[in-house]
């Protein structure tokens, strides 16, 4: 204190002592006594003196000040960044593309955002408005202060809070501040602890997540989709400006409610940058014409069900990666929507996409609309156990061609038949003499099939399912019946997917996956939102690794024993699929595909492949009521078909598919199309 007086004695002006009565320490010293100032103004040289007083005082407390926060800096710990991890839970499409966000428990969108996905001009613009020397300084940046004391001096009120960005993302780490001088001391204190814990693109990272941008929306990610609905990798000038300007005073420019303030602080933004060099006057001028949103725009919702299970099985990840394609999901979503519609009300559909050259899962439509209570649409259909109708009959025919039975030529009678009690009969009623088994699969009759199945044995059909790990649902204390065939066993889309799946690639079954490893490149650090992918598939050049997770190459007769079907087998279902009749206004020919009705008229299946796409399709009332007519050629197939248009240039040909069974023939597959004539006799014993 002793210091200061000295120094404000050099500035001819008085100590706090040496005021009168009701005098003022730094008013200039020409006081009666009485308390009351001299009529005339002080002298134009005491202003100037009074003004360098301040400033001198500031500093010298500003000294003081840095010195005790230095000391005190050190004893602190780690920052408390828990604030910081409350982040939005995200679920990710295989393009990092959001499907879905969740709020925050304190009902806020903060989404996870790394330093890279933000657009570079938004970070120019940032720093050009403030906070220039953000690489440079340690957290709080000395020439900032200077000016701010030299404003406060010069005006004699605060004109400069000489705020980092450091600084700012201490605060809002904190939750709180305190507007006051030692509310600002406190921020540089955490400022300088933020610094030295964290690099520079972690505090970064900090601010872009946290800031806030008006209502309940806080970070860049978050303003970014709420009022462009774009990510802030993709932002315009004029957008990155406004989300610059935004932060400073979030409610009074909430574009939302005051459009015209947020209009004029992105153009004082861009003022600023043209200032700072950072974009040239006709940018800024172009983009001073951009629109201003007047209203947000919802987060986007894909894929409900899915992302709702996937935070559900692990609540403490902050980000799940998963194989979905968002714009297929999307044309997935719209596709079951538009037809149930049409179908009638309280119908429902299901709709599957996957890759089965990997596995991957790319659409996963669990119900025609997720918010329409009149359909059910909060229930997941694809994990439904529903009777699976006649879709399991290439499985059985495939299983007798593997086991020499049948052939595709092979003639079988269609005619009354009786096993037990139990009677089967056609769809339509019908009788249709004697068939080849081609023209059986090819019109899905029912009798055909059940003896198909009552030569095999129904317990190996099981059997042959629970060696590729496929779900089965049977009722309590009953053993599989020749039932099977036509539906009388309980099973999910995804497991018909996965069944399916397995027969472009002759017979090898391939698991579906729905998410995405995380993994991370040699030298990059742990990211900071936990990743959800905890048990995605194995992708890894560790061989080792991959057999040890059931994946990569196998021993020829491990690799027979764990098949659905043989090659020879798989290109015979397909070769016969491939030109089953299309729905009306449909190709033939185009995919190898398979319908199915559940007794009752419950369920409607169609699912069907190509060289490199399997589509699942399940159409019916998710409570298992009766809708009469429904059927999986009039209701599942036209959907089935219009999914596989809308895959594009991914498409490849149904014969393609045919074409990789018939290259994974063994010499052995090959000389059992020789045995036609022992099949040909099985006609005889049926």
């Amino acid at each position: 204190m002793k210091r200061l007086v000295d120094k404000l004695r050099r500035f001819n002006l008085p100590s706090p002592s040496q005021g009168g009565v009701g005098g003022n320490a730094f008013g200039g010293g020409n006081f009666d006594g009485s308390g009351i100032p001299p009529s005339r103004p002080p002298p134009r040289g005491g202003r100037r003196s009074l003004a360098a007083g301040l400033a001198l005082a500031s500093l010298a407390l500003a000294t003081f000040s840095w010195g005790a926060l230095k000391t005190g800096i050190a004893a602190l710990g780690p920052p408390d960044l828990r604030q910081a991890s409350e982040l939005s839970v995200s679920v990710l499409d295989r393009g990092d593309r959001l499907l879905r966000a969740f709020t925050t428990p304190d009902g806020r969108w903060r989404l996870p955002v790394e330093v890279a996905d933000v657009d570079q001009r938004y970070l120019k613009l940032l720093f050009a408005y403030e906070d220039r020397r953000f690489r440079d300084h340690g957290g709080v940046d000395p020439l900032a202060v200077a000016r701010a004391i030299g404003l406060l001096g010069r005006h004699g009120r605060i004109k400069s809070g000489a705020s980092t960005r450091t600084m700012q993302g201490a605060r809002l780490v904190e939750g709180h501040h305190a507007r006051t001088g030692l509310g600002k001391l406190a921020q540089m204190a955490h400022a300088l602890q933020l610094e030295r814990h964290l690099s520079k693109d972690d505090i970064l990272r900090l601010y872009l997540a946290l800031a806030p941008f008006g209502g309940n929306v806080e970070g860049v990610r978050a303003a970014s989709l709420a009022y462009f609905g774009k990510e802030p990798k993709h932002l315009s000038l004029g957008e990155a400006a406004l989300l610059v300007a935004l932060p400073q005073s979030p409610e009074s420019r909430r574009p939302d409610r005051h459009w015209n303030a947020a209009r004029l602080a992105r153009n004082r933004v861009l003022e600023r940058a043209v200032r700072a060099g950072v974009v040239s006057r006709i940018e800024a001028e172009r983009a001073s014409r951009e629109p201003v949103p007047r209203a947000r725009r919802e987060f986007v919702k894909l894929a409900p069900h899915l992302a709702e299970a996937e935070a559900r099985r692990d609540p403490e990840a902050a980000v799940h990666r998963t194989t979905l394609d968002r714009d297929l999901q999307a044309s997935m979503e719209e596709l079951a929507r538009e037809h149930a519609r049409a179908l009638g009300a309280r119908l429902s559909a299901a709709v599957m996409v996957v890759d089965h050259t990997s596995g991957e899962t790319l659409a996963y439509v669990g119900s025609s609309d997720y918010l329409d209570d009149t359909r059910f649409g909060s229930i997941d259909m694809i994990k439904a156990v529903r009777s699976p109708g006649s879709t399991l009959k290439p499985i059985i025919y495939g299983l007798g061609f593997e086991q020499g039975l049948i052939h595709p030529e092979t003639l079988i009678e269609d005619r009354p038949v009786r096993f037990g009690t139990y009677a089967p009969k056609n769809f339509d009623d019908d009788f249709h003499g004697t068939v080849t088994v081609r023209e059986a699969l090819g019109q899905s009759l029912n009798i055909p099939a059940v003896k198909v199945l009552d030569d095999i044995g129904p317990g190996k059909l099981v059997s042959r399912f629970r060696r590729i790990r496929m779900v089965t649902a049977l009722p309590p204390r009953t053993q599989p019946t020749v039932a099977i065939a036509l539906g009388g066993i309980g099973m999910r889309l995804q497991d018909l997917a996965a069944l399916y799946a397995s027969l472009p690639r002759g017979g090898e079954p391939v698991k579906l996956s729905l998410r995405r490893c995380l993994h991370l490149q040699k030298g990059e650090g742990t990211p900071p939102a936990r990743d959800g992918a905890s048990d995605c598939a194995v992708k890894t050049t560790d061989r080792f690794a991959a057999l040890r997770a059931g994946h990569g190459p196998r021993t020829p007769h491990e690799a027979a024993r764990r098949r659905l079907l043989s090659p020879v087998a798989a290109w015979y279902v397909t070769d016969i699929l491939k030109d089953a009749p299309p729905p009306a206004n449909a190709k033939a020919g185009r995919i190898a595909y398979k319908t199915g009705t559940s007794y009752g008229y419950r369920d409607a299946w169609a699912i069907g492949y190509d060289g490199r796409h399997t589509v699942a399709v399940w159409v019916g009332r998710p409570d298992a009521a009766s809708t009469p007519g429904l059927s999986g050629r009039t209701a599942a197939a036209p959907i089935l078909f219009d999914a596989r248009e809308r895959l594009g240039e991914r498409r490849a040909e149904a014969g393609h598919a045919a074409s990789l069974a018939r290259r994974l023939m063994s010499s052995t597959a090959r000389r059992m199309r020789s045995s036609v004539a022992g099949a040909s006799s099985f006609a005889a014993k049926r």
